[in-house]
């Protein structure tokens, strides 16, 4: 069984306390015996998925099946063309260069509803919303190459992984996946 589930803000990717004030998977009802495929920090939100088969974390997390996952990061200023290829090209984290990736300045802006708490805003310094595409999770990576670019994340969404996106599912609430959207997960398997 896979499940997809849009994590809110403020909620932890484990099903145990971490002594935080943090929510934890617990409170939302989710099958027995399910664990979360990989992470997604506390502070950032979206898709997170859920399975009861083992060896599913090393299919779709590790690099070399290049299982592509997109967020969406609002991050401070308006990114120039030479800070998006910085991004695309790879970016040193503390002595690590990140894999190659996409960067664009998402054209229309979305429309996401408000964060619970909100983000911090500044009247001051404007901000958008960016696309990256990545085939590595390193921890808390997006929010680390936005800031080595001049750009700190402000929020934090993971929309897509492979050909399945989180659509219309609603903050806090989860879905199993239907044989054919496991298919659109998985597609990038055969690359």
């Amino acid at each position: 069984m896979m499940i997809i589930f849009n994590k809110p803000y403020g909620v932890l990717s484990q099903f145990t306390s971490d002594g935080s004030p943090n929510r934890t998977l617990s409170e939302f009802g989710f099958p027995k015996d399910v664990y979360a495929i990989g992470r997604l920090d506390a502070d950032s939100e979206g898709m997170l998925l859920l399975s009861d088969e083992p060896g599913m974390n090393t299919r779709l997390l590790d690099p070399k099946y290049a299982h592509v996952r997109c967020y969406w990061a609002q991050v401070e200023n308006i990114p120039s063309a030479q800070a998006l290829g910085q991004l695309a090209e790879g970016v040193d984290i503390q002595g690590y260069l990140t894999k190659p990736a996409k960067a664009w300045l998402l054209d229309p802006q979305p429309e996401v509803p408000a964060r619970i708490p909100p983000i911090r805003v500044r009247k001051s310094i404007p901000d958008c919303w960016i696309g990256l595409e990545l085939i590595e999770g390193k921890n808390r990576q997006v929010r680390k190459m936005t800031a080595a670019v001049g750009h700190p994340t402000l929020r934090l969404m993971r929309v897509s992984m492979g050909g399945l996106s989180i659509g219309d599912l609603q903050s806090g609430s989860w879905a199993k996946l239907s044989p054919a959207q496991l298919k659109l997960l998985l597609l990038s398997d055969m690359h």
